[in-house]
């Protein structure tokens, strides 16, 4: 048998790790703490350790997702949880199954599917919910043995957070759709399928009139005490008169503003590409932001090969200033799409005018549109009372 190889495992250490070839490598430090490395550059780290069912190896995160010290202490849990008996245990026959693991699954689909065929933030989320909370409970099981009761008992540990615990099921369903087409499991064999979802709470805010007037007013004064850079106000202003997402404004270069077309045209939004119209006070607001000379981007970041990464800093001292503590940046989209069902306008429009690519998207607002529906009601109803209560002349 091949000696083990140990070496004290850090982050620089797991960095310079060659993957010419699949190897255990074990921490010199904490005994049963390890990295595992693939011939495809993905590393793995990894605990294993003997408790009441035998030995056992569970994967506690991926390299540069964790860190290798948050990697050891994740480890040491595991151990302990190992020792105690208290890891999952495995159906009847599993400890023996043959084939890949959820762990290897995971890495041929980040690489092969996630990679090739998802944008950047989806690739950000993803890695961070399969890392943190699908490899340390399932990542050693076989794929062929994973039923739907560790996948509910996952589901289940999560509730306290609905949208996490939906989050990992989602990805462990995607990845089991992924392994189905290679025809690594066999069809219908996917065992988050009846693990039914947690009822998620939409958290919805729109700025009143009076707030937007506060909001504007705050984002003059900083930016003409300096508090603010011109080209995050600019920014900021652009989020409230276009609808956006933070990231379409973030991503803007100038190449694709048409000011003279009042339009702007965006690569690469959440739905592809699409054109946004801009009415006068957009353009007047795009017409007076600073240009870098050589630099590409609309809202320029520290390196001219990037834009600002996030608004988040600057929105946080924005909204304290203006007493908005509550309002979330994107929610200056959602107070967008408000104003156009108050001004009249449908639901297709709406969508379009947010680039949702699915009439489901937008139904989100619907009830905005029932309350407006209501409220003319009243009016009308108030109305025809008004009539029908008037004395005679």
């Amino acid at each position: 048998m091949a000696k083990p190889i140990r070496r004290p495992l850090s982050n620089r250490a797991v960095d310079a790790l060659e993957a010419d070839r699949d190897r255990v490598v074990w921490d010199t430090g904490l005994s049963g703490f390890g990295v595992r490395v693939y011939s495809s550059g993905r590393k793995v780290y990894v605990a294993q350790g003997r408790g009441p069912e035998g030995t056992r190896r569970v994967t506690v995160g991926r390299h540069g997702s964790v860190s290798a010290e948050e990697a050891r202490r994740r480890a040491e849990a595991a151990l302990a949880r190992i020792r105690a008996g208290k890891e999952p245990v495995l159906p009847a026959g599993a400890r023996h199954a043959s084939g890949p693991t959820v762990a290897e699954l995971a890495e041929r689909y980040f690489r092969e599917h996630v990679a090739v065929r998802c944008k950047p933030g989806t690739v950000r989320l993803y890695s961070h919910v399969v890392d943190k909370h699908v490899l340390p409970s399932l990542g050693h099981v076989p794929i062929a043995a994973l039923g739907r009761e560790q996948v509910a008992e996952l589901h289940y540990r999560l509730r306290k957070k609905p949208v996490t615990a939906n989050q990992a099921v989602g990805a462990l369903s995607r990845m089991f759709n992924r392994a189905e087409a290679w025809g690594m499991v066999q069809p219908g064999a996917n065992p988050c399928r009846f693990v039914k979802p947690y009822r998620e709470r939409r958290r919805e805010r729109f700025l009143t009139e009076d707030e937007f007037r506060r909001l504007g007013r705050t984002l003059d004064r900083m930016e003409a005490d300096g508090d603010l850079p011109a080209f995050v106000a600019g920014a900021i202003r652009l989020l409230m008169l276009t609808g956006c997402r933070s990231g379409e404004i973030l991503h803007l270069r100038w190449d694709d503003v048409r000011l003279e077309e009042s339009e702007i045209r965006l690569r690469d939004s959440k739905t592809g590409p699409r054109a946004v119209s801009l009415s006068p006070g957009a353009v007047r607001v795009l017409a007076g932001m600073p240009r870098v000379p050589g630099i590409p981007w609309v809202v320029p970041g520290r390196s001219p090969d990037a834009p600002l990464r996030h608004l988040t800093h600057h929105w946080y001292k924005l909204r304290k200033r203006a007493g908005l503590d509550d309002v979330r940046i994107h929610d200056l989209r959602h107070s967008f799409a408000s104003r156009a069902l108050a001004l009249g306008e449908d639901l297709t429009m709406i969508g379009k005018l947010l680039g949702h690519s699915k009439i489901q998207t937008t139904a989100r607002y619907a009830h905005l549109a029932r309350e407006g529906v209501h409220e003319a009601a009243g009016r009308v109803a108030a109305s025809i009372a008004a009539d029908l209560d008037a004395e005679p002349n």
